[in-house]
């Protein structure tokens, strides 16, 4: 009799352990699936780094700065709340911390306190005592609506879907561009002149009047100047030119922005040889856009232009940009390093840098 009263404790127990190990797989399957795709931006409450702002309140005070020219909004401890530099409308402002990782294609993490913004005019000295400054500050430091890295990254491999109320798919996993008959696995393998209206599918009427129609080969794709067009124009509404020559705001290609008038010029352009590499590149903020010398078959032209996202956990400085290797928008580690610092591949192409 004993022995028949633990058939049911015995039955019960097996079925909680099926129960749990179902349970378990389902919480690793579920895992394994958000592994896949990006971290477009994991925000936390609590900022995770040393320089953490911690509250809005206290007392704020404001820094004028050289080299280049800029205010710095400081918090009563002295930490910098806010970078504003001259001639530019790229603000930074400090926030709570946010992961951004790629697991398709890297292990490597940015963790940063960072919020990249444009501002409704390009900032100039004492534009802090203005009324436009004051509304947009008011509304955006502490936001925690999309910002220009946030935009980036929903580009990824693995990006989900947005559609507009139209049904225009304005975000997810971008290409590089459609395959290149002639070209070959590093040697032109995907073709380049994918813009931002080729990504979108729609015709797109520019400023100067011009305006260009998709290709449907080029559907969900942008270049490495298209991506960054994407992220700054489309989405972020900077000003964009139909072409290098045409019209005002942000060029086509990464030539023209790098040799342009817009924003900042942060690093300047000394030339495309390996001795005009930079001798330093500390002055770079998050948001810059990183212009490279890649290719010797394009002459003088710079060629590539990514956009500076600040130290990952390992202290490298990274950047993202649309690459042939990765097929896409990528931080990643294929077909060359995304870092600055060191002497890779693209440590060692580096050029110049502009802050739009």
């Amino acid at each position: 009799m004993p022995a028949k009263k633990k058939h049911p404790v015995l039955h019960t127990a097996v079925i909680l352990a099926l129960l749990g190990g179902s349970a378990y797989l389902t919480v690793e399957l579920r895992k394994d699936e958000q592994a896949k795709a990006p971290a477009v931006q994991a925000v936390t409450d609590t900022p995770l780094l040393e320089s953490s702002t911690g509250q809005k309140g206290g007392k704020q005070t404001w820094e004028r700065l050289k080299n280049p020219e800029r205010s710095v909004l400081r918090g009563e401890a002295g930490q910098v709340l806010a970078t504003f530099t001259d001639g530019a409308r790229t603000a930074t402002l400090k926030g709570p911390s946010r992961t951004f990782t790629e697991p398709a294609n890297t292990r490597s993490r940015v963790v940063t306190e960072d919020w990249v913004r444009l501002m409704p005019e390009p900032w100039r000295k004492g534009a802090e005592r203005e009324k436009w400054f004051k509304d947009w500050f008011k509304e955006f430091y502490g936001s925690e609506e999309d910002d220009v890295f946030a935009f980036a990254f929903q580009y990824l491999e693995g990006a989900p879907v947005k559609k507009d109320d139209e049904g225009i798919a304005y975000a997810g996993d971008a290409n590089f561009g459609p395959i290149n008959p002639n070209g070959s696995e590093g040697n032109d393998l995907r073709d380049e002149q994918s813009d931002f209206y080729d990504y979108l599918g729609i015709p797109y009427t520019f400023r100067d009047g011009v305006t260009q129609q998709p290709e449907t080969r080029r559907a969900r794709s942008a270049d490495c100047s298209g991506f960054q067009r994407l992220v700054w124009g489309y989405r972020s509404r900077y000003p964009l030119m139909s072409s290098d020559k045409s019209g005002d705001g942000l060029p086509r290609t990464a030539n023209g922005m790098a040799r342009s008038d817009v924003g900042t010029d942060i690093i300047p352009l000394e030339g495309v040889g390996a001795a005009d590499r930079p001798t330093s590149i500390d002055v770079l903020q998050p948001g810059d856009l990183v212009f490279f010398k890649l290719d010797a078959r394009t002459n003088q032209r710079l060629d590539h232009v990514g956009m500076y996202m600040g130290h990952d956990t390992d202290g490298h400085m990274i950047f993202v940009s649309s690459r042939e290797e990765v097929n896409g928008p990528t931080i990643g580690d294929k077909g060359g390093t995304s870092r600055l610092d060191g002497n890779g591949y693209y440590a060692s192409t580096l050029r110049s840098a502009k802050r739009l």
